[in-house]
């Protein structure tokens, strides 16, 4: 029983430190935002799906009374939605951005609505909630595929962090070890996919290295 709840609780920190950790990679987005009083470079729509994602597994977390998914998910949508605010600070057309923001705010409410009132078996609302925060998860591990392709086809990996790459990784095997534990398939498996990407960016940084990357762009100017 003690080896099982120290088991638990390693897969717990993992799970927040590592997650925190991938969360905190956007830190240096608003660094350079701040010290450039631009956007340049930086996406905006990956800050918002992922705070969409942090407060649909935050809402999961509390109907299951976890206390690990809500920590990490609290805390990442705080991130998120700083990352957004400043973004929309240094942006100089913000009427996209705010559309874009008020349609998944809407999609989300309009979720929140249906779960907690139309869905009155508890169980049943956890296990739509599940499937519902999974298929999230899923696409927006699977997103980054049409990047991939153009990174092979360029040989150049300078779309991709390879800190993140990491940082997805680790997260990534955490919470699929984290869900297992738990017998939870919304957990683990979302989670996947993530791992796989992972391990075929890793592989594409050891295909075409940085400093090839370099060159191909000397052959670009």
């Amino acid at each position: 029983m003690e080896a099982g709840g120290a088991v638990d609780s390693l897969l717990s920190g993992a799970c927040v430190v590592f997650t925190l950790g991938m969360f905190s990679t956007g830190l240096s987005d608003l660094r350079h935002m701040q010290v450039t009083r631009s956007v340049e470079s930086v996406q905006f729509l990956p800050f918002l799906t992922t705070d969409v994602n942090n407060l649909s597994w935050l809402s999961y977390g509390v109907l299951k009374g976890d206390w690990t998914l809500i920590i990490v998910n609290a805390v990442g949508a705080v991130l998120q939605t700083v990352y957004i605010l400043a973004y929309l600070h240094y942006c100089p057309r913000k009427q996209a951005l705010l559309l874009q923001s008020a349609t998944l705010l809407a999609v989300l409410l309009v979720g929140y609505g249906y779960f907690w009132l139309m869905v009155p078996d508890p169980d049943t609302r956890l296990q739509q909630l599940g499937l519902f925060c999974s298929v999230f998860t899923i696409s927006m591990y699977l997103s980054p595929l049409a990047d991939l392709a153009k990174a092979i086809q360029t040989q150049s990996m300078q779309r991709f962090s390879y800190s993140l790459t990491i940082a997805t990784l680790l997260t990534s095997a955490s919470w699929s070890l984290y869900g297992l534990r738990l017998r939870d398939p919304y957990i683990m498996v979302p989670n996947l996919p993530g791992i796989f990407t992972s391990f075929i960016r890793l592989w594409l940084f050891w295909k075409y290295p940085q400093e090839q990357d370099k060159n191909y762009r000397l052959l670009q100017t």
